[in-house]
């Protein structure tokens, strides 16, 4: 029998830099610091890189937290503002303008949760919004921040939140990270994959200079090619575009207006064939259109775009193809995809960077040796093949609960959707109960968001709740509010917050 040193991983390769390829590189180095694992980082600077948005969900600031870098190291090193939730627009039709917060709505009681109360309420008369019960949402609301609590008194005070960075410098900051971490970088294309004749296994990536740079594990950070997990490895890929029919988009920097200070969130307005993205940073905004090319010409979606910019642009808008799936197996033989090698999803929730996170926890989890056990194998591609179509199923909900009037919104409000996602609705709807699995990104309070923000409450509430004292629901509701108004006031606005962290170029 072999030893463990005889068959441990010596050597990693990541090919394709990026936030997908620096992201594998920083974490694996941390994680491998007490082995003699070499890990090395081929790109090519003549390549640009496609980018995963700007845009991020807390599990980011979990992600370098391990990497023993804090909040200010990177806002400080990314131009980062500060993200709350996101605010959609129109998507419920005319008027249709709610957040999607990082937190919790109100107080669950005797294992009830909080939504029952406020329906039972709301049948009163009242007709204040879900949202008055949000901390998150109400401080986005107003444009003010601050950092939660580390003991908050009570589940009103509970909220999360995450960046807006500059996606180029994130890269920029985890690769002086892991290069300080002994992690290698060539800069070369490459020009081929040389597979083993015995297993078909990759041996060596050949470069365009002849030279060969060979290895034990392979991780695809190759963008939408999928350069070894497609091309090499022959991984088919799954298209989702029955269900999300979006396939394109237009993006493009503009500069902010002077004076004016980052909105807490991410802004996402539907137009008629898509929806448009804002994205505050410090120093600069990101915008983009994401469309559909059955339904609107490239000519309609700029004409579409550029009127709307959140200030005067600085690049030309430059346009992305893209087809919404997955591929059937992430991992093939001792190549592993992370990011856009691995499967897409359009930008709306900010997902792509959460799912490269998540992979490379996956990878870390179940970090092989040179047997590559079937079993390790099997149990990342079926993780990886749950969180995406989970992930896919709170997508489709935005589009299936859309109230707008123009063909392709209504085509989306007829189409079939998953069966998974038709067991969460049809339950959501006669009990107001939520399905929880495992590996899924989004949590009941997301959930609700949307269900509520699209006006789909159930069609009962809890029978517990029914003989609550109306005048003792009232008070309670009462006190509820008050709280979270108090702490809106005493909030500094996001603008203050933000004025602590010096950008890159002045430090």
């Amino acid at each position: 029998m072999d030893s463990v040193s005889d068959t441990a991983i010596r050597d990693v390769v990541i090919v394709g830099g990026g936030t997908a390829g620096w992201m594998a590189a920083a974490a694996l180095a941390q994680h491998l610091r007490h082995t003699p694992v070499t890990i090395t980082v081929v790109e090519s600077s003549e390549i640009g890189t496609i980018g995963v948005g700007e845009a991020t969900i807390p599990t980011i600031r979990r992600f370098y937290a391990q990497l023993g870098m804090t909040d200010a190291d990177v806002m400080g090193a990314t131009e980062a503002s500060c993200k709350l939730g996101i605010r959609f627009v129109g998507w419920g039709g005319t008027g249709s303008d709610f957040i999607h917060p990082f937190g919790l709505y109100g107080q669950d009681l005797n294992g009830v949760g909080f939504h029952n109360y406020w329906m039972k309420q709301r049948q009163s008369g009242d007709a204040t919004p879900l949202a008055a019960y949000s901390l998150g949402a109400s401080l986005a609301k107003a444009g003010k921040f601050t950092e939660p609590s580390p003991n908050p008194p009570s589940s009103l005070s509970v909220f999360d939140w995450a960046l807006h960075l500059d996606a180029s410098l994130f890269a920029k900051h985890l690769r002086a990270y892991a290069e300080a971490s002994g992690v290698k970088r060539i800069d070369a294309r490459i020009g081929g994959v040389d597979l083993r004749p015995s297993d078909g296994f990759i041996e060596a990536l050949v470069l365009d200079d002849g030279r060969k740079v060979a290895g034990d594990l392979f991780v695809d950070c190759s963008g939408f090619r999928g350069l070894l997990i497609g091309e090499a490895m022959g991984s088919a890929y799954e298209d989702w575009g029955r269900w999300l029919d979006c396939d394109a988009a237009f993006a493009v920097q503009s500069k902010n207006a002077p004076g004016s200070e980052p909105v807490p969130y991410t802004r996402v307005t539907a137009h008629s064939a898509g929806w448009q993205w804002g994205i505050p940073l410090r120093h600069r905004a990101g915008n983009g259109l994401v469309f559909s090319s059955r339904h609107m010409t490239d000519q309609e979606a700029l004409d579409a775009l550029m009127p709307n910019l959140m200030g005067k642009p600085i690049t030309e808008p430059r346009r992305i193809g893209f087809r919404p799936g997955r591929r059937d197996r992430a991992w093939v033989k001792n190549c592993v995809a992370l990011g856009l090698s691995a499967g897409f999803l359009e930008p709306l929730e900010s997902t792509s960077i959460a799912l490269i996170e998540n992979g490379i926890e996956r990878l870390k989890a179940l970090f092989p040796d040179r047997t590559f056990a079937p079993a390790v194998v099997d149990e990342f591609n079926d993780q990886s093949a749950r969180e995406m179509e989970r992930t896919r199923d709170f997508i489709i909900l935005h589009y299936w609960l859309n109230g707008r009037d123009e063909p392709f919104w209504r085509e989306r409000r007829e189409a079939e959707i998953p069966d998974t996602l038709r067991k969460k609705v049809e339950l959501w709807k006669a009990r107001g109960q939520f399905v929880r699995y495992r590996w899924e990104m989004f949590h009941p309070a997301s959930w609700l968001a949307i269900y509520d923000g699209f006006d789909r409450m159930p069609d009962r509430i809890d029978p517990a709740v029914e003989g609550v004292p109306a005048r003792d629901l009232d008070v309670s509701l009462q006190q509820m509010r008050a709280a979270i108004a108090d702490a809106v006031a005493r909030t500094p606005s996001h603008g203050a917050f933000l004025s602590q962290f010096a950008s890159p170029k002045a430090a």
